[in-house]
């Protein structure tokens, strides 16, 4: 049952990372980018292997890696700001 509940809330935070990360790559790039639908794989056919963003008609696409560490980031960065200022309000 343990595994179940870990197994439910790993994909839950995996979700979480994608859809921020698909937000951030959006909003930071203004609409000139997009994300790689998760269906196509269109990073398979187009993208050299690795690659976490590519150009297609001569637009950049952010590949489901690229997005994933995107989201990652995010938090990351976010974690740090607010461990800074909890420091920075009890000095």
């Amino acid at each position: 049952m343990t595994d179940l509940v870990v197994a439910v809330l790993w994909s839950a935070v995996d979700v979480l990372l994608i859809a921020t990360g698909v937000l951030l790559v959006r909003a930071l790039s203004l609409g000139r980018w997009r994300t790689e639908d998760a269906r196509n794989k269109e990073a398979r056919m187009f993208a050299p292997a690795g690659a976490l963003s590519f150009r297609r008609d001569g637009q950049r696409v952010v590949t489901a890696t690229g997005v994933y560490i995107a989201g990652s980031a995010f938090y990351a960065v976010l974690a740090v700001l607010l461990v800074g200022l909890s420091q920075a309000a009890s000095a």
